[in-house]
């Protein structure tokens, strides 16, 4: 009977510490569940809400002032007429804000675009951005108009002060690809000023056919680029028409009979690019080129073409002349 007794006492120990042991395991799963369930309310001070006037900036970003923006241009287009937007330099760049508008280059001209709605009344203003070759950035805010007040505009060429029209120094400070870390209107200024001085620091090259001279006045360099100065006098009573001119790196000697190697050189600005000169007449040209030197085996050549004639001039630049290139000290552009 005492072995019954004790056998039904450790049963029951065993039943009751199995039964608080479910007890406590219920109790945990219950309590992470009541974590979970209970999600923490994002207050202002946990993470930044959307104000009232629609600010989302909060923290350590700073916001834009207006003293930064680029202020942009009114334009009205509609859509059955075309607006042309003329600009002082190549376009580059252009982009529109929404498929309402259409824009393209007029044909034959590097900087003109023309505008067109893409469909009738368009309700919200959109806008157009423009880079041109010479580093300007301009921007438009354009709306529809059944007739728009202006169809032909002319953007100008002008170098503000930053205060006079309200917007950062740096505005049109565009950088292009092809001339590297240098400003596209400090080359701009630069071959202007060549061309104003007109100095002849280059003495020795040149050639001269059929009454036209074609001169090589001066070799310069700036900031990784390379600055020559050409000239053309016609000398005789018949116009001079330019057909194209070509710069070209060969060897200096070919033996007969072996393919020529040829690298040609293409210029990157051209100052004053002349296209016809006057009987009786000189034109002079600033060309812009990425830096580059000539082999000892090898020479420039520079190639002028008249178009419809045979009166083509030509003459060799060799790298020693290449290398005492004149540094740019200063400018004078009035």
């Amino acid at each position: 009977m005492r072995k019954v007794i004790m056998m039904f006492a450790l049963a029951m120990g065993i039943v009751t510490a199995h039964a608080q042991e479910n007890a406590t395991v219920a109790e945990e799963n219950n309590g992470s569940k009541q974590q979970t369930d209970a999600q923490p309310v994002l207050t202002k001070e946990v993470y930044p809400q959307k104000e009232a006037d629609g600010d989302l900036y909060h923290g350590l970003t700073r916001k834009l002032g207006f003293d930064r923006m680029v202020p942009p241009h009114g334009l009205e287009v509609t859509y059955d007429k075309t607006v042309h937007v003329i600009f002082p330099a190549e376009v580059r760049y252009v982009d529109l804000g929404s498929p309402d508008l259409i824009a393209g280059k007029a044909d034959g001209a590097e900087n003109v675009i023309r505008v067109k709605a893409t469909v009738r009344n368009f309700p919200n203003e959109t806008n157009m951005s423009v880079i041109t070759e010479d580093g300007s950035f301009y921007t438009f805010n354009v709306k529809y108009a059944a007739e728009p007040l202006l169809l032909n505009v002319e953007m100008c060429d002008f170098i503000h002060d930053g205060e006079a029209v309200n917007r950062p120094n740096n505005a049109r400070e565009i950088y292009l690809k092809e001339l590297g870390s240098e400003s596209p209107m400090l080359v701009r200024l630069i071959m202007k000023s060549i061309h104003k001085q007109n100095k002849r620091e280059v003495k020795h090259i040149g050639c001269k056919r059929f009454g036209i001279q074609y001169l090589l006045k001066g070799i310069y360099t700036h900031n990784g680029l390379l600055y020559f100065h050409t000239e053309i006098r016609n000398q005789s009573n018949v116009p001079f028409d330019v057909d194209y001119i070509t710069w070209k790196i060969v060897d200096k000697k070919v033996a007969k009979r072996t393919a020529v190697q040829e690298q040609i050189i293409l210029p990157l600005r051209a100052q004053n690019y002349a296209t016809c000169v006057p009987g009786k007449k000189s034109e002079r040209t600033v060309f812009t080129m990425a830096k580059f030197t000539i082999p000892d085996d090898k020479c420039l050549v520079v190639e002028l073409n008249e178009k419809n004639g045979g009166r083509h001039q030509s003459f060799v630049i060799e790298n020693e002349d290449l290398v005492r290139a004149n540094t740019i000290d200063e400018l004078q552009v009035r």
